[in-house]
């Protein structure tokens, strides 16, 4: 359990050269607004009812689409078992390199590509299924078509029993979970900067 401790506090620590989350978060948004999608990461207390339901004893693979800066990361790394794998997928190269530099816990993995594309990324890493799925992509915003193959995608490869968390500012993103999901817990979070919609898609 120390490595996995000292793993972390090495997580933490920015590279030589590497700008902060807030200048490299800002960044990004300038770049692809779009697939950003806020101009301010997300608060501690989002992350914290996000993450709430999540059964960390039993996680062996959870994945991230859109983890911008390592917002999420770096509290889903503290949470998960020594023995566990998060695989982060983004479209946006300059923050997979950048959390290819801050965050050294081997139990992570960056990918560059699409979360469409998640069956194929997890087959690549040696799992069969992910035990969760988080995402703050902002699916109203996707080009056409991709919203929807993004959370067949993610129902296919979750194990039973697993969810797909999602958070997100428009209401709308229920649309494009509800098909592929029965049972969808929601939520709001209003101290966040905008308010925030939660929404917990299980796969029963």
């Amino acid at each position: 359990m120390a490595s996995s401790t000292n793993a972390i506090r090495r997580s933490r620590r920015n590279a030589a050269g590497v700008p902060s989350p807030w200048q490299m978060f800002f960044s990004g948004f300038l770049k692809h607004p779009v697939m950003v999608g806020s101009i301010i990461p997300s608060s501690d207390r989002l992350i914290a009812k996000m993450l709430g339901p999540v059964d960390w004893a039993n996680t062996k693979l959870f994945v991230e689409y859109g983890p911008g800066v390592g917002t999420f990361c770096r509290p889903i790394l503290e949470k998960m078992a020594p023995d566990a794998m998060l695989i982060a997928i983004d479209t946006n190269p300059d923050f997979i390199r950048y959390l290819d530099h801050t965050i050294t816990d081997p139990r992570f993995v960056a990918v560059h590509g699409s979360a469409a594309d998640v069956e194929r990324i997890v087959a690549e890493h040696g799992h069969e299924a992910a035990d969760y799925v988080l995402s703050g992509l902002p699916f109203s915003t996707l080009p056409d078509g991709v919203g929807p193959q993004i959370a067949a995608a993610t129902q296919r490869v979750l194990r039973p029993g697993g969810a797909f968390l999602v958070y997100q500012f428009s209401p709308r993103v229920r649309d494009f979970i509800a098909p592929h999901f029965e049972r969808i817990d929601h939520d709001m979070e209003w101290w966040n900067v905008p308010p925030a919609q939660l929404y917990w898609g299980w796969k029963d």
